[in-house]
């Protein structure tokens, strides 16, 4: 995780942080390598952390692959914004680039204008319920998170709803202050089947990366929305 001049002026630094963040926050997890990965690039990108994100990316690279790791960084521009996602997509061209990873890749878009909101609520009936059905017919935004969010990004190939819906807990989690949005995404991820030991384990993989007051707050929305 660390460079040479880190690793040679701090040290000692390095050693507390790896021994924290490869042994006793991952001690007893059972998230498989691939969804390790997967989360912690996702809450690295919400934290803003493009150096670390420098780091890890040659490793999940080859655990993830080319088109995993994109469609991380797609899906992350409909929670975090452009201007968070585009320093990331320019790395990450960089570092395929230089690993002689054609680009670009193959679309893994399955939709068109036509079709997007429609199999946008799709994905969030899936996700959410039957109480989703007629959501986009609410209001502007409430459209735009169909087609948008959902239609154009969740409907890709690449990753499967169940991956998708733990990877936005963890943009929400690193991102912080999403609480209220946290809580629905809780509730999509128990109807995906993610659990909540699964949720934990996120959370403990991406504790070293976005401390603990963002940590506890999530853990705090888990225990509330699963008490219910």
């Amino acid at each position: 995780m660390f460079d040479d001049l880190l690793q040679q002026y701090d040290g000692e630094y390095a050693k507390l942080f790896e021994r924290f963040a490869q042994e006793e926050a991952k001690a007893d997890v059972k998230l498989e390598a691939a969804s390790q990965f997967m989360v912690q690039i996702g809450a690295i990108m919400a934290a803003q952390g493009i150096d670390c994100y420098k780091q890890i990316l040659p490793a999940a690279l080859k655990v993830l692959g080319p088109v995993a790791i994109k469609e991380i960084i797609y899906q992350a521009g409909a929670y975090l914004g452009l201007t968070k996602v585009y320093p990331f997509l320019s790395v990450t061209n960089e570092i395929f680039l230089a690993n002689n990873i054609a680009l670009p890749l193959e679309s893994q878009s399955t939709t068109d204008q036509s079709s997007r909101q429609p199999e946008g609520t799709n994905a969030q009936v899936a996700i959410f319920g039957e109480g989703m059905a007629e959501f986009y017919q609410k209001g502007k935004m409430n459209y735009l998170l169909a087609a948008n969010c959902f239609g154009d990004y969740y409907t890709r190939t690449g990753l499967d709803l169940k991956s998708r819906e733990l990877l936005t807990f963890s943009f929400l989690l690193g991102h912080g202050g999403c609480e209220s949005q946290l809580a629905s995404h809780v509730n999509g991820n128990l109807k995906m089947g993610n659990d909540y030991s699964t949720m934990m384990d996120v959370i403990y993989v991406c504790l070293p990366y976005v401390g603990y007051p963002r940590s506890l707050n999530a853990v705090a929305v888990l225990n509330q929305v699963t008490s219910k």
